[in-house]
């Protein structure tokens, strides 16, 4: 299914976030078990975001600068060393101390800049360690100390109508907190064969994405990912058990690895399975099979009913799918099939799926001759003759302060350190420590407005 179907019309979360949701005044402090009894009163989770709140992130992406020479999209004009235009903030969670933090591959994928803002207001680069564009996950690395890190729960135990709770940053409302019940689980929204959404009425907006959802003991049960532009009070999160698998292999080797069997299933019922002769009413019947692919080779053909994986009752086509997937490619599979009213035991070797393979990493953007990638992440060149200072040409800085600046804005002043050439503004950005502040003075031609931005030193510089 599309990402525009189903009736639905989706928009994916782009930042972190929820608003504090009212609760009944007289609530007790603490909150009560997702499966025990309330007593008629709302739960309190004071105690829980207060703990758990240390470990909840915003995650600030940017989309990958236009490369110089690049051909430009069909009906837009052609763009020469473009500035990097903003994706947009969203959520994430740190899921170990040393500096693990999981949010939405639909926030970061492809970015070119990622960083990381703590509840504590430190902010770091972030390093890709992998995504999967399939259950919209990905996994970053920070190089922070010791961080607070969630607890992750089992969303398989999830029963609708238990409490949740969201903590995000909708509509750049940072570290804000809605609560709700689970309305339904195992929906699906984009991909039949592999989603299984949890269903929430906490509020979930523009903001929230890659957000911690749990449950009232405090425990990570979901990754807040889209919202129903239809209606209200209809979010969605993906269960945290799918998210443990992904990740675990994200953190592995950097990508997911899905066994494929090569086929198209029909569910089987009971008029089905009559016409097939098939003693069961459970299972999946193959309609085509791959040339080719592993179900090919090991001897499948159509109206097979496949009733059996590795010992395991098949329920329907998207069970059958999410089974194979979570096998190694690579890796023997023995099915029970029912051949013309016979049964029979057939193997297979699985292929790898489609789309899984390691992403095409980003080229490195050019710059343009006389252009200097300074240790600010700043690319600047000569003023003009007559005018004071160096020229903004590009940016690539992480830091805040950067997202200030644009191309033509003119350096005029570094640590109140007058830089009227290249020479002199190098001379000072290359004195400052590796992780320094620097203060910049920066006028706007376009505008004539001048205004202070803060970078940070990253590194050595560079030409071009």
């Amino acid at each position: 299914m599309s990402r525009s179907a189903a009736g639905l019309a989706i928009a994916l979360a782009v930042g972190l976030g929820i608003a504090l949701g009212s609760l009944v005044r007289d609530a007790p402090r603490t909150a009560r078990g997702a499966a025990g009894s309330t007593g008629g009163v709302a739960p309190s989770f004071a105690d829980i975001v207060a703990r758990m709140n240390p470990a909840v992130v915003q995650v600030a992406a940017l989309d990958p600068p236009v490369i110089e020479g690049e051909e430009a999209d069909e009906g837009d004009e052609a763009s020469e060393s473009a500035l990097p235009s903003r994706r947009g903030d969203g959520a994430g969670f740190v899921i170990d101390p040393t500096g693990l933090v999981v949010t939405n591959e639909h926030l970061v994928g492809g970015s070119s800049r990622v960083r990381v803002r703590l509840s504590d207001g430190r902010e770091f680069r972030a390093t890709p360690v992998g995504r999967d564009a399939r259950t919209d996950l990905a996994l970053l690395k920070i190089e922070a100390g010791r961080l607070p890190a969630v607890t992750l729960g089992d969303s398989d135990r999830l029963r609708v109508g238990d409490w949740v709770v969201a903590i995000g940053n909708p509509l750049s409302f940072e570290h804000t907190v809605t609560v709700g019940v689970v309305s339904s689980k195992g929906r699906k929204i984009f991909d039949a064969s592999f989603d299984a959404y949890i269903q929430t009425d906490a509020a979930i907006n523009p903001g929230n994405s890659g957000g911690p959802l749990l449950n009232s003991a405090g425990e990570v049960v979901g990754i807040n990912a889209a919202v129903s532009r239809e209606g209200q009070g209809i979010g969605f999160a993906i269960p945290i058990n799918v998210a443990k698998d992904v990740v675990a292999q994200l953190r592995q080797r950097g990508r997911v690895s899905r066994g494929y069997l090569g086929v198209q299933l029909e569910n089987l019922d009971s008029d089905l399975a009559r016409l097939l002769r098939v003693p069961r009413t459970q299972g999946v019947v193959v309609l085509e099979v791959v040339p080719g692919a592993a179900g090919d080779l090991a001897g499948l053909k159509r109206y097979d009913a496949l009733c059996r994986v590795g010992g395991r009752v098949v329920a329907d086509s998207d069970a059958f799918t999410r089974l194979v997937s979570a096998t190694v490619p690579g890796a023997e599979i023995e099915m029970e099939v029912w051949r013309d009213g016979q049964r029979q035991t057939i193997r297979a070797r699985l292929g790898e799926r489609d789309g899984d393979a390691a992403p095409r990493p980003q080229p490195t953007p050019t710059l343009k001759q006389g252009v200097v990638l300074d240790a600010l992440g700043l690319g600047v060149s000569e003023a003009p003759a007559g005018s004071a200072g160096v020229v903004i040409e590009d940016v690539r800085s992480l830091a805040p302060g950067a997202d200030a600046l644009e191309k033509g804005d003119v350096v005029v002043e570094v640590n109140r350190h007058l830089t009227p050439d290249l020479a002199t503004y190098t001379r000072v950005v290359e004195g400052l420590p590796e992780g320094g502040v620097a203060w910049l003075y920066v006028r706007r031609p376009s505008s004539k407005a001048s205004f202070l931005a803060k970078l940070v030193r990253e590194g050595a510089t560079q030409t071009r």
